[in-house]
């Protein structure tokens, strides 16, 4: 049977990076921003989320408004609350499908050694409960900064209220098995990441 790892860190971390770099070491990732998207295309999701937030974060056809629904939820937490209250349950339920289908299969591919839950928010979705390890790809939060103010074009406070608005490294650090240090040049979180497969690999 495979080793399953739960991938977190916190925005702006290198998260993606590192999950890039599992998927060409040969573990399956399971995308939790694509579940995401995937949700909240399901019409009996839109529809709760029209009745919660009403029919301006819907278009003429019918598909979410991201941007107008963000201007709901951003700053307001009973907002984002209500929002994960919908969308959580149906994004938990089709990681734990595609876990299922995978174990379904595990026995014929002889290749599938490592599943990956790629997850911003794995800890807080209680979702490090269905891993073997949890690995926290880490960054100081001046680095942190910078990467976000560069990467979306924002101030410097706008960039410190959406790290605010997240569980911060340290809390997630906690939960961890494995800590990846994402300070400096990609080639070093790569290696950090073939080692702990390679490690797996022999367990």
């Amino acid at each position: 049977m495979f080793k399953t790892i739960g991938l977190t860190g916190s925005i702006a971390t290198g998260k993606s990076t590192a999950s890039k770099f599992l998927q060409e070491l040969g573990c399956t990732v399971i995308d939790g921003d694509v579940i995401a998207r995937e949700v909240v295309e399901d019409r009996r999701v839109l529809k709760t989320i029209e009745e919660a937030f009403g029919n301006e974060v819907l278009d003429g056809e019918g598909k979410l408004r991201r941007k107008k629904l963000g201007e709901q939820v951003f700053n307001n937490e009973d907002a984002l609350k209500k929002l994960n209250e919908i969308t959580h349950p149906a994004i938990r339920s089709r990681i734990k499908d595609r876990l299922k289908a995978l174990r379904t299969v595990a026995g014929e591919n002889k290749n599938l050694h490592c599943v990956a839950i790629d997850g911003a928010l794995l800890i807080e979705m209680n979702l490090h409960r269905w891993v073997d390890e949890v690995w926290v790809v880490a960054l100081p939060e001046k680095e942190q900064i910078a990467r976000l103010m560069a990467r979306d074009g924002i101030s410097e406070s706008d960039a410190r209220k959406r790290i605010e608005a997240q569980m911060s490294t340290e809390e997630k650090i906690k939960y961890a098995d494995v800590v990846l240090d994402n300070t400096g040049d990609p080639k070093y979180l790569q290696v950090q990441i073939k080692n702990e497969m390679d490690r797996l690999k022999h367990q």
